[in-house]
């Protein structure tokens, strides 16, 4: 009874280390087949300004502050564009009433002129003062289109999802067109900016699977989007924990599935496969 349960006990320690080895060689075979890459995350940040010049009278956010795309973050001072405006349409209206008048004109000096009544010159006079107002008119129309757009423009709306980083300026303040009032860093796309050593670079490709793991928090599935054709030097942010080579090409491993806890600068682990179909 005691050689039969040592036959047993013998067979099930074996079987354990077979299928132990066996595992091993698996995880060893994968661990080879696994590129280990170390970045830092990117996100796109945009200076966000007016169009326009103007007294800044509305700021609602803050720093920090998540602002959905098509949020008005900003307005400048209305008066003065409004003035713009109103001034666009009397010009026009006068050179409506001028208009009229010059067609009464040119009207009645075409019937004289066939009768011999007035002079080709005043007819030709009458013809020019005509065309220079239906001239003057298209003028006035596109002004009035431009100080329309401007007064649209003293309104600031956010581009797209992002998160407040910076607010540059205050209410009251003067700014000139293009000045930014705040800076926003946008929730999509967020990349990871990674280096490939020369001797790996056969072993990548546009488009492929890439995880990328963060030191406490989740994994984020994505992929290669952008391989650059030039070699550079190690640069000095670098971190891996292997000896590195003196050039490298950059990568750009973009986040397919990013959330708000991928932040700008932060240290990942980038995992391709370097047989992935």
């Amino acid at each position: 009874m005691r050689r039969s349960y040592f036959w047993l006990f013998f067979t099930l320690i074996l079987c354990a280390s077979a299928i132990l080895v066996v595992y091993l060689l698996v995880h060893k075979e994968k661990k080879k087949d696994e590129l280990i890459l170390y970045g830092n995350v990117d996100v796109r940040q945009v200076d966000l300004g007016f169009r326009v010049d103007g007294r800044v009278t509305c700021m609602p956010f803050q720093e920090g502050d998540f602002v959905p795309q098509g949020t008005l973050m900003g307005t400048l001072e209305t008066q003065p564009w409004k003035d713009q405006v109103e001034e666009a349409q009397a010009n026009i209206q006068g050179i409506e009433a001028n208009l009229a008048n010059s067609e009464l004109v040119y009207t009645r000096r075409a019937q004289l002129v066939e009768e011999g009544a007035v002079s080709q010159e005043e007819f030709d006079n009458a013809l020019a003062s005509r065309d220079s107002f239906l001239a003057n008119l298209l003028e006035a129309k596109a002004a009035l289109g431009v100080a329309l757009k401007n007064l649209e423009d003293i309104q600031l709306y956010c581009p797209n999802d992002g998160t407040i980083l910076t607010r540059i300026r205050e209410p009251g303040a003067v700014v000139r067109e293009g000045d930014p009032i705040y800076t926003l860093s946008l929730v999509s796309p967020v990349w990871v900016r990674a280096y490939v050593p020369e001797p790996l670079l056969g072993q990548i490709y546009y488009g492929m699977k890439a995880e990328v793991i963060t030191d406490k928090g989740p994994t984020y599935e994505g992929h290669i989007g952008f391989i650059s054709p030039v070699a550079e030097f190690t640069p000095k942010t670098v971190e891996t924990t292997e000896l590195r080579t003196d050039l490298v090409y950059r990568l750009r491993i973009i986040a397919d599935n990013p959330d708000r806890y991928l932040k700008q600068g932060m240290p990942v682990t980038v995992k391709l496969h370097a047989h992935q179909n």
